[in-house]
């Protein structure tokens, strides 16, 4: 830490402003535009399929780069990435608030993405140099918390009232605010670092993961037109490969991307893929709710960013319980019940009509599914990092983003093609409302198997007793960040 801010306590607390602010539009971002869909996709002609596109090329760029800017900014310059990071997001979101085609929104998501991969693990770092250890590090990482934890329902209430009372294009032009505050505080109260000693860029490794990734995703989102079709089957087989030989080239180079120890552990591998199939509901099926909302039920995109509200209420009211439940029986119960429960939470909004009342159809389903995430994202938090040596948090830390924001792009690829399927593939201005909810429905039945698909690998890979389970000190020390 610089003996600048040493002597200036109270730039770090203006420096905790930024970052957190910084976290924030990151992760709104991700929700802010699901909202104003239906709006973007009849002003610029998007098809169904093209529609999902705009979610999942923000979730994928972010996803398979994230581990990659988190290098960049140690060996860089952390506030230079930073910096850089921020000007590139806000004209990613210019080119997208001034999109013309849909093409041009779904290349200005994908930009979006890609310089979030940048901003989100400098921010990270950032905060964690500024804060370095005692009772005011506690306090910033609370801080930072809750903003992460609250940012995608914002992202959905801004989206909503930006696009009812505007247009939905300043759901994009609205990151201009964000930027610049976060340019003129990051001049002002950030302070560079940078990892020391030698440092190399796994190049071969960036390209692969990030290639194979790709291929993965639009793999699935090809479903659509038929599992059995010959492209959507040499994509799926593609990114298969090429993830394969990632994981070749990680057990082989001196300083891997993605140490392979980090997800060679049994709990914590299974810890990642609980995340990503909790990715997968958070980014995909809740888009799919937020279309049943206005599509189906007719309500305004801001009466539809409200209508969410009882998920991320419930589960801010079930995670301080969730938190002293912990220590007492342990991760593995929660992470059996929890995907449990939101599996359930799932299959009773999969009964949705047309004609059906919100507060009898949805709001229920909501409440149930917030109290089943809380159960999971809790312990999860503590498993991420469970056991990772120091010098590995940072790159553990990564990887459990990387994983639910991936787990959300192939979520929403698969619940696409199963709404394609239910449809038969006829555009959503030829279907009625009964069919519109049927397909919604299925989509929810398939959300439901994701979950009860969590609880399985919970039951299966999250093993050993509750102290062999829970970090130590310095571990949930480390777990904060």
């Amino acid at each position: 830490m610089s003996s600048s801010l040493r002597a200036r306590p109270h730039s770090r607390w203006w420096a905790l402003i930024v970052i957190s602010l910084t976290q924030l539009v990151v992760v709104l971002d991700g929700t802010i535009v699901s909202i104003a869909l239906p709006r973007a996709q009849a002003a610029l002609g998007l098809t169904d399929g093209q529609r999902q596109w705009v979610v999942t090329a923000y979730a994928l760029a972010f996803g398979a780069l994230l581990l990659f800017g988190g290098r960049l900014a140690d060996y860089i310059g952390r506030k230079r990435i930073f910096m850089i990071g921020m000007i590139g997001f806000g004209a990613a979101s210019l080119y997208g608030g001034f999109a013309q085609q849909g093409w041009e929104l779904i290349l200005a998501r994908g930009l979006q993405g890609v310089f979030a991969a940048l901003l989100a693990p400098a921010a990270l770092a950032l905060l964690t140099v500024t804060f370095p250890s005692g009772r005011e590090r506690n306090t910033a990482f609370a801080v930072f918390g809750t903003v992460a934890g609250t940012g995608a329902a914002v992202g959905l209430l801004l989206g909503g009232l930006l696009t009812e009372f505007a247009d939905w294009r300043w759901c994009l032009f609205v990151n201009i605010f964000f930027v610049v505050v976060g340019l003129i505080g990051g001049a002002l109260f950030l302070t560079e670092s940078k990892a020391e000693g030698e440092n190399r860029y796994d190049v071969w490794g960036t390209i692969t993961v990030t290639l194979g990734l790709g291929a993965l995703v639009y793999g699935f989102s090809l479903a659509e037109h038929g599992w059995g079709d010959p492209l959507t089957i040499t994509f799926l087989v593609l990114g298969v490969v090429l993830l394969a030989v990632f994981v070749w080239i990680e057990s082989r180079v001196a300083q891997p991307l993605l140490p392979l120890r980090i997800v060679a552990d049994r709990v914590r591998g299974g810890a990642f893929l609980i995340q990503g199939v909790a990715g997968a509901i958070m980014i995909g099926a809740t888009m799919y709710l937020t279309f049943h909302l206005q599509f189906v039920l007719g309500m305004g995109a801001f009466p539809a960013g409200l209508a969410t509200l009882p998920l991320p209420i419930a589960t801010m009211i079930i995670a301080p319980i969730a938190t002293r439940l912990l220590p007492v029986i342990g991760p593995r119960p929660m992470l059996i019940v929890g995907p449990l429960l939101a599996a359930a939470g799932m299959v009773y909004l999969s009964g949705i009509t047309p004609d059906g009342a919100y507060l009898l159809q949805v709001a229920p389903a909501l409440v149930v599914l917030g109290v089943g995430m809380a159960f999971i994202f809790i312990p999860l938090q503590n498993l991420a990092l469970s056991g990772v040596a120091p010098h590995d948090a940072g790159v553990a830390s990564a990887m459990a983003n990387s994983a639910m924001q991936i787990g959300g792009s192939i979520g929403l690829s698969v619940f696409t093609a199963v709404y394609a399927a239910s449809v038969g593939g006829h555009a959503q201005a030829d279907v009625t409302p009964s069919q519109l909810t049927d397909a919604y429905g299925w989509t929810f039945i398939a959300a439901a198997i994701f979950m009860v698909a969590a609880s399985v690998i919970a039951m299966f890979l999250v093993r050993g007793t509750k102290e062999e389970l829970m970090p130590t000190q310095g571990e949930r020390a480390l777990a904060a960040h």
